[in-house]
């Protein structure tokens, strides 16, 4: 059965900003108008924890830790448990150590946290595969859906992938494997010094399957996010299949 969610709720907005006063401004402009905002890297090592306590106060959006772990097993399980106590709805684990590391998503299965395996980062391109030792013949797209079979078979809820592997990732895995898509690039949007590589845009990624987009700088630097956002929502709920 595919996963019904609001067109509002399958827009995730990436709050990737530098401290909690800017994260302040953005959460309560975007409150009613995302159902997700993501806390990334610089943001919760810049305000901890305390940053999911802001963003509750001012909205009823769900809580995305980007947060990529990648450690021992035992280090990641130990990490899971802090984060589903914190409240998120989504974390992200690496799955370049397999089997090990997707496993750990166990330790929080009856748990309200969706554990999310992230393939290969969306600013990696095709060409780029050889200088990580694969062959010249290897598909990035393979190896995506190697990855998101591997994460599926160990319990975790979805992962994250680009716009070009959804629809091989769904046609495998199945509607009720949640698919996560960064990258995301509107029509209108225009991103100076973009380190994306692999982009799309919201009709697209919808189109092909994605349950989720993740949209960070088109919005953020509008010169109205909140007028940006509403855009996109209606992007989604014109291209939902």
């Amino acid at each position: 059965m595919a996963i019904s969610l609001d067109s509002k709720d399958r827009l995730i907005f990436a709050l990737d900003v530098q401290d909690k006063n800017e994260a302040q401004r953005l959460v309560k402009l975007l409150q009613n108008r995302v159902g997700c905002f993501k806390v990334g890297l610089e943001l919760f090592v810049k305000e901890g924890p305390e940053i999911l306590k802001l963003i509750k106060d001012y909205s009823p959006a769900d809580i995305f830790l980007d947060l990529k772990l990648h450690d021992i097993p035992a280090t990641v399980r130990g990490a899971l448990k802090s984060a589903e106590k914190l409240g998120a709805k989504y974390i992200t684990i690496h799955s370049t150590e397999g089997e090990a590391i997707l496993e750990t998503s166990k330790e929080v299965k009856d748990s309200s946290l969706e554990v999310l395996a992230v393939t290969f980062l969306t600013s990696l391109h095709q060409s780029q595969l050889c200088k990580l030792g694969f062959e010249q013949t290897t598909k990035l797209s393979d190896l995506v859906l190697d990855r998101a079979l591997k994460a599926q078979q160990s319990g975790c809820a979805g992962i994250i992938c680009s716009g070009e592997e959804i629809a091989k990732v769904k046609q495998k895995c199945g509607d009720d494997f949640k698919v996560i898509v960064p990258g995301i690039r509107p029509e209108w949007s225009k991103i100076s010094a973009d380190d994306q590589s692999r982009i799309t845009t919201p009709r697209k990624a919808i189109q092909a399957g994605a349950d989720l987009i993740v949209v960070g700088r088109p919005i953020r630097d509008a010169n109205n996010p909140d007028e940006a956002a509403q855009k996109i929502v209606s992007e989604i709920s014109n291209s939902a299949r």
